[in-house]
């Protein structure tokens, strides 16, 4: 690493740059993003999906948040690279106020405008203006130095068909193009890959976990352009063309903004469009936030429906894989790379499955620890009769996406382990039993979930929420819970995750994942209504760790309520031994 580190510093000598900002992202500002644009990763080794690196002639520093924390002192070690270890949300004040430490008048900061949105290269330049720097948004080191970069994919495209998306593009189109209207707007750039593929009932293959192909859409009253190089069969060309959706190379996207009308007014949202398409549009702007996030956010009936099918699958392909752990854990002949395969396996008997949705999390003991713990051929621990399991993982599948965690016990659980677990589990529970006034937004129920662990003077340092695609990205917007202002109210229709957890440097992690939908509650003449959550993740969580003592009566109730419903639905499609090792598992505590 301490090569490509210094390649860059002679490319910076030769331009005359004394820093750069290499974030971990695409043009697109995906949070996973292929190959191709994982220039950061080439050069310090860190692989974590939110991180940010600082190069200087003469200091490199790594930005991320609490869940790479661990992760990234392991990779960046002996690679020029410091961590920060302060917590990182992909906001760029700490990053801009350790430049104004490092820097020197009339110096240049350098990054490369496709990477970096209109808003952030605005606070750069206005940073920059404050400390009498230069910035430069012109500077393509990957293109220079990077001599073995994987290329672009360009894979074939396919529709999400109508019975799984349950939604026509005709309908979305216009359903945008309201929202555009109302902003003042008549016509808007879409530029956000996930947004692109729900909106055009279209998917791809060219991000790893994420069914997304690597695009930009631009639509106005009169026209709808696609811009990808992906491969498009006749049945796709002809699905675009019945809604009147033309296609051009991906390259293209630039010119074409340039030759915009100038009567035009163009919708973008600065969080999301890079500051090098954002320049080279010279028509009038409205910035705003992309009205496709929010609308694919609630999910329709269909996509519910499928949603509920994806998980009795997903929860039968997990009964098999941890009976299959069980079965071999004590032997000593298994690892956490194994875990992994084993799953891919379980989950592939299904025909709608079409790949896991994030690289599974398999964490024995102290690997559990460490919050994004990827297992390789050299770190893979080898499972044993005893210690904490942690297991995160989720599938793509036509009707839907998953994601979910458990801890278990491979034998002989300590008391302190079950202690931890049970809080974890507390509020876990707490957290899916909430009821909460139409309005309410995530951070606001954020602390049901950290309250039990809070109380104990521990917590967690990741967010408790994430919002979740159909069939699509594993994370996706505008909601959340988690300590951050997060403005967005919850909705009906709303997916988010409901995950605490506890870490323990060097012993064991803990984390307990469901997947909620938000769905209407009580409505009252007095209080308003009310919303509240519909669990739709199907497996039992472990009993073996749970400290019942700790539990109240309540608590008592709806795991056994739970527990009799994962039973009631998983079943059907279990054979006489799964399902029997099921029923052990479902058993009233």
């Amino acid at each position: 690493m301490n090569n490509n580190l210094e390649q860059l510093r002679e490319l910076m000598r030769s331009k005359g740059v004394e820093a750069v900002i290499i974030p971990g992202t695409d043009p697109h500002q995906s949070e996973y993003v292929s190959d191709y644009w994982k220039f950061r990763d080439w050069l310090s080794g860190f692989t974590g999906s939110n991180g940010t690196a600082v190069v200087t002639l003469r200091h490199a520093s790594m930005w991320t948040d609490s869940r790479y924390f661990l992760q990234a002192g392991i990779e960046l070690e002996g690679s020029g690279f410091e961590l920060q270890n302060v917590e990182y949300r992909g906001d760029l004040s700490m990053i801009m106020q350790w430049l104004t430490n490092d820097l020197h008048e009339d110096d240049t900061l350098a990054i490369d405008g496709r990477l970096f949105s209109l808003m952030d290269t605005n606070r750069l330049e206005q940073m920059c203006g404050e400390n009498g720097f230069l910035l430069a948004t012109d500077f393509y080191p990957d293109e220079t130095i990077w001599n073995d970069r994987p290329q672009r994919p360009m894979n074939e495209c396919y529709v999400h068909d109508e019975e799984y998306a349950g939604e026509d593009v005709e309908s979305k189109l216009t359903r945008t193009m309201e929202k555009v209207e109302e902003s003042g707007a008549d016509s808007i750039l879409i530029t956000a890959l996930d947004e692109i593929a729900w909106l055009l009932n279209l998917r791809s293959s060219d991000v790893d976990f994420t069914p997304v192909a690597i695009a930009f859409f631009y639509m106005s009253e009169n026209d709808r352009v696609i811009f990808t190089d992906d491969e498009m069969s006749k049945d796709v060309k002809n699905h675009l063309g019945n809604y009147n959706v033309r296609i051009k190379g991906y390259n293209e996207v630039e010119k074409f903004l340039e030759k915009r009308n100038m009567s035009n007014t163009i919708m973008l949202d600065p969080y999301k469009v890079s500051d090098t398409l954002g320049q080279a549009l010279m028509c009038d702007k409205v910035y705003g936030a992309s009205p496709v996030e929010a609308l694919k956010a609630i999910k329709n009936e269909v996509q519910i429906n499928g949603f509920r099918r994806a998980m009795e699958r997903d929860g039968a392909a997990l009964v098999r894989l941890f009976m299959w752990i069980e079965q071999n854990a004590s032997s000593g002949t298994i690892n956490e790379l194994d875990v992994w395969e084993q799953g891919k396996m379980e989950r592939g008997k299904s025909d709608l499955y079409r790949g896991d949705s994030f690289e599974m999390i398999c964490g024995y003991r102290e690997h559990g620890a460490i919050v994004h713990y990827t297992a390789n051929a050299e770190s893979a621990s080898t499972l044993q009769g005893e210690g904490l399991l942690l297991v995160d993982s989720g599938a793509q599948y036509l009707d839907g996406t998953t994601d979910i965690t458990r801890t278990i016990t491979l034998g002989n659980p300590t008391e302190q382990e079950k202690h931890d677990f049970t809080l974890v589990l507390k509020g876990h529970l707490a957290l899916s039993r909430a009821k909460f006034p139409v309005g309410t937004t995530g951070v606001q129920l954020d602390a049901f979930a950290r309250m039990p662990l809070w109380n104990e003077a521990m917590t967690y340092g990741h967010g408790t929420g994430h919002g979740m695609g159909h069939f699509l990205g594993c994370h996706e917007g505008p909601h959340s819970i988690r300590t951050n202002l997060n403005p967005v109210a919850l909705e009906p229709g709303m997916v988010t995750s409901n995950e605490p957890g506890l870490y323990k440097t060097g012993e064991y992690g803990i984390r307990t994942e469901n997947i909620l939908l938000v769905v209407e509650g009580p409505k009252t003449e007095n209080f308003g209504d009310f919303l509240e959550f519909e669990t739709l993740t199907l497996f039992p969580y472990d009993t073996r760790l749970i400290d019942t003592t700790m539990l109240t009566p309540e608590e008592v109730q709806q795991v056994n309520d739970y527990h009799a419903m994962v039973l009631e639905r998983l079943t059907p499609y279990l054979n006489e031994e799964e399902a029997a090792w099921l029923k052990t598992k479902c058993k009233e505590i």
